[in-house]
């Protein structure tokens, strides 16, 4: 029993390691596929989607205005004397009434169907068939929302492992440099002064790795809440940090925006709605009018029958009309006038607000499209500026702060440089958001 038992634990691990492996050896994750994941479980777009679903019922139900209503009313009443049953008296041959009783049931059923209404059916449908399409632009607004915050965290994630690396190189350079500096001390060249300082060096180098490898971690966590699933779920990136030029000039991307964002189209809609509003208030200045269909049953027994039922059935057209109503309707006519003017006001300043914001983000972006450039260049002087400087500690004649400064220079150089490749990357990627673009 106790060597089963063994070989059951034995075969346990096995296959437990053998799916954590499984699940570590996974292929990278792409920005494509974090999309698709981010799309499929994301609950501000769920919650978007059915809001059209709830839109189309709305619709629905302004449908059913246009339709007959059909209604019924059942009721059972106990008089302290006994009631003639209908409008007729019934009496036998000597003269004693039949049709009384002090229970009385009575069954009515009626269909109303409204022939004019002014408009208000008509208006109220168009107002929910609009609602539908607002619902449908937010749920385009919620997926460009959701599209940017993947790539962010994606270029994010990216920053991070290019900054680690850069952590990485930095603890390698003043490795080298405490070695060499050990060994001058060894054979009395250098003072004890220089191994101190690449020691102290060395140990900010350690701890600045530290923060850069917790950097990661955050980030990976970050971006794995992003799609919904374990917050410690591991996975590997596919390195697209590069820099590739934006084709388009500032107009083009204006023009772009103004035609594609999907709040503009959700500002068109809300306009027509107000229009529509106006079209309901407008409504009560016309008469009504209703067709309606009507029977009438009265009885002594509960399904009805019995030998003197009484029922009738009546058809009418009923036509409503508003003399006066001392300007109410007028002044919601008015009222509702206002909210279109409002409407289109705030359509202007969405409009203001995306010029400007795709303004800001293509500012941003040129402007990390220079640091990229700097940075560059930066990075071959700083490295040329440490050759030169590792090259005369040998010979003694520059020193171990020079050459320390220098490898925090090439760092810092590094640093930026990955920095702004980032940093031109998201702002792209803002700027497309801004154009109103999808990705890919």
């Amino acid at each position: 029993m106790r060597k089963k038992g063994i070989m059951r634990l034995i075969l346990l691990a096995i296959l437990y390691g053998g799916a954590v492996f499984a699940q570590e050896s996974q292929g990278p994750l792409s920005l494509e596929e974090s999309i698709k994941i981010a799309l499929e479980r994301d609950l501000t777009l769920h919650s978007a989607l059915v809001g059209v679903e709830a839109s189309k019922f709305r619709q629905k139900q302004a449908m059913t205005n246009f339709l007959p209503q059909w209604a019924g009313q059942y009721i059972y009443t106990r008089y302290n004397h006994p009631t003639t049953i209908g409008s007729t008296v019934v009496t036998d041959s000597t003269g004693a009434i039949l049709n009384t009783s002090r229970d009385i049931l009575n069954f009515n059923t009626f269909v109303t169907q409204p022939l004019f209404t002014g408009g208000l059916n008509l208006a109220n449908y168009r107002l929910e068939k609009l609602g539908v399409d607002i619902s449908k632009t937010n749920v385009e607004t919620v997926k460009r929302d959701i599209i940017f915050q993947i790539r962010a965290g994606y270029f994010n994630i990216l920053k991070t492992l290019k900054l680690r690396n850069v952590a990485e190189q930095n603890v390698k350079l003043l490795e080298a440099q405490l070695e060499v500096a050990k060994a001058f001390f060894e054979v009395g060249i250098v003072a004890k002064n220089d191994v101190l300082q690449a020691e102290v060096r060395m140990a900010q180098a350690r701890q600045d790795l530290v923060k850069a490898e917790n950097g990661v971690a955050v980030a990976k966590a970050s971006f794995n809440t992003l799609l919904r699933r374990d917050i410690n779920t591991p996975f590997t990136v596919v390195d697209i940090l590069e820099y590739k030029a934006f084709p388009l000039p500032f107009e083009e991307s204006l023009e772009e925006a103004i035609q594609q964002r999907p709040e503009i189209k959700t500002a068109e809609f809300a306009i027509k709605q107000a229009q529509e509003g106006v079209r309901i208030a407008r409504s009560s200045f016309f008469p009504t009018v209703t067709l309606s269909g009507n029977y009438y049953r009265l009885s002594d027994e509960i399904a009805l029958g019995g030998d003197y039922p009484s029922d009738r059935w009546t058809i009418q057209t009923l036509a409503t009309f508003t003399f006066g109503d001392w300007g109410k309707t007028a002044y919601k006519v008015g009222e509702s006038k206002v909210k279109v003017t409002q409407a289109e006001d705030s359509k202007r300043q969405l409009i203001d607000g995306i010029t400007f914001e795709v303004k800001q983000d293509y500012l941003n972006m040129l402007q990390a499209e220079k640091n990229i450039g700097v940075a560059q260049k930066a990075i071959e002087q700083a490295e040329e500026n440490l050759r030169m400087n590792e090259e005369r500690y040998k010979y003694q004649v520059a020193t171990a702060t020079d050459v320390l400064d220098a490898v925090t220079l090439l760092t810092q150089a590094r640093t930026n440089y990955y920095n702004a490749l980032s940093d031109f990357n998201i702002a792209k990627a803002q700027l497309e958001r801004a154009m109103g673009r999808m990705y890919p």
